[in-house]
C-alpha cells in the first residue's frame, strides 16, 4: 500500500495542472496516447472551440476574433424544371423532385450535426420555391418540420422583377423563361439576405448533396480563417471539377478539417456574410438584372478583391449530368451520400 501513495499523489497533481491549463486557455498533448485531457478529447476529434480559439496541430491554435453568431440557408427551390440551360439526364436519373428532396435533406443533416457540435449558433432555413406542383411541396414542407428548425416557404413571384430583367443577355440573345425565373429567384434571394439577416448566409441551390460536416466545417473555417487574414470570406462548399481544367496560380488554406484553396469561379451556390452582401450589393444584383456571359461573371469580379475558397476535398456535389465540368466532384463517393439521404 505504501508504494501507491506517490502513484495517488502524482495523479492529484496531474489533476490540478490540467485544470490550471484550462483555466488559462492551454492545451495539453499525451503524445503516447494522442490524448488532449483539457478537452477530454483524442487528437483525431474535433478540437476546436467554437467563437474562442481553432487548433489544427502542429501549428497550435488561432485566437477567434471573427465569432459567427448565427447562420441563414437559403434554399432555391424549382421541382418542376429539370436542368436550366440543358436537356440532358441527370446523375442517378431521377425525376428532379428527387434531388430537390434529397438535397433539401442532406442540408438538414448537415444543420443537425453542426448544431451538435456548435449549440450556440442559430440556424434558420428560407424556402423560395418557383411553380413546385403542390405534391412536392407538401413533401419540402414534411421534411422541414421533421428538422426542428426554424424555416420559412416563400412562393416566389417573377412579377416583382420581370421588369427590371433585360430581356437580352449578354451575348445579344433572347433570355429564356427558365433563366427569368432562376434571375428573379436569385434576386429574392439576396433581398430576404438584405433585409433579414445579420451574419452568415449559405445561398444554396436545389441540387446539391452535402456531407454531414459540411455546414460545421464551413462555419469552423470562416472563423478561423476571417480571424486570421482580418476579412469576410466566400466559401463554396463544393470542389468543382472545372477548376482542374485549367492550371491556375492559387492559395492553400488550414481549415478545421479541411484544406481550402482560393478560387476565381464558382456557380451561385456559397455561403458569405452580411457585410459582403451590403459591401457588394450593386455588383450581386446586377447578375439578376443581366444574363451575363458566364452568368456567375458578376461573383467572378468579386473575387478578384476577396477570397473565395473552395474545399479539398470536396464537402458538397451538384447533381448535374455525369460529364459536366459542373457536377461531379472528384475522389468522394458520393453514390454514398445519395444514398444516405433517400431516408427523407
Amino acid at each position: 500500500m505504501k508504494e501507491q501513495k506517490p502513484l495517488l499523489k502524482q495523479n492529484f497533481l496531474k489533476k490540478i495542472f490540467i485544470k490550471i491549463c484550462r483555466i488559462l486557455g492551454y492545451e495539453i498533448i499525451d503524445q503516447s496516447s494522442f490524448f488532449v485531457p483539457t478537452q477530454n478529447k483524442f487528437l483525431n476529434e474535433n478540437l476546436n472551440v467554437q467563437g474562442k480559439k481553432s487548433i489544427n496541430l502542429p501549428l497550435g491554435d488561432v485566437k477567434i476574433s471573427r465569432k459567427v453568431k448565427n447562420l441563414t440557408v437559403i434554399f432555391r427551390s424549382c421541382t418542376k424544371i429539370n436542368m436550366l440551360t440543358q436537356n440532358k439526364k441527370r446523375l442517378f436519373s431521377e425525376k428532379k423532385s428527387e434531388y430537390t428532396f434529397r438535397s433539401l435533406n442532406s442540408i438538414i443533416n448537415s444543420l443537425k450535426n453542426a448544431k451538435l457540435n456548435l449549440p450556440n449558433i442559430e440556424f434558420k432555413i428560407i424556402i423560395i420555391d418557383h411553380e413546385s406542383s403542390k405534391d412536392d411541396l407538401t413533401q419540402i414542407n414534411n421534411i422541414l418540420n421533421k428538422s426542428e428548425f426554424s424555416n420559412t416557404v416563400i412562393k416566389l413571384n417573377i412579377n416583382e422583377f420581370i421588369n427590371n430583367i433585360n430581356k437580352l443577355n449578354q451575348k445579344n440573345e433572347k433570355v429564356s423563361y427558365n433563366q427569368i425565373s432562376n434571375m428573379s429567384n436569385i434576386h429574392k434571394s439576396l433581398l430576404i439576405a438584405k433585409e433579414q439577416c445579420d451574419d452568415l448566409i449559405y445561398f444554396v441551390e436545389d441540387d446539391y448533396l452535402h456531407k454531414n460536416q459540411t455546414i460545421e466545417e464551413m462555419i469552423l473555417t470562416y472563423e478561423r480563417l476571417s480571424s486570421q487574414i482580418g476579412k469576410e470570406l466566400i466559401l463554396c462548399p463544393a470542389d468543382y471539377p472545372f477548376l482542374y481544367t485549367n492550371i491556375n496560380s492559387t492559395n492553400i488554406f488550414l481549415g478545421a478539417r479541411n484544406h481550402w484553396r482560393r478560387v476565381d469561379e464558382t456557380l451561385c451556390t456559397f455561403l458569405t456574410s452580411k457585410n459582403i452582401i451590403d459591401k457588394y450589393w450593386d455588383k450581386l444584383v446586377s447578375m439578376c438584372q443581366l444574363e451575363h456571359y458566364p452568368f456567375e461573371k458578376p461573383l467572378h469580379d468579386i473575387y478578384k478583391i476577396e477570397y473565395c475558397l473552395s474545399p479539398i476535398p470536396s464537402l458538397a456535389f451538384h447533381c448535374t449530368n455525369i460529364n459536366s465540368i459542373f457536377g461531379l466532384s472528384p475522389n468522394t463517393d458520393w453514390k454514398k451520400i445519395w444514398d444516405e439521404n433517400q431516408n427523407y
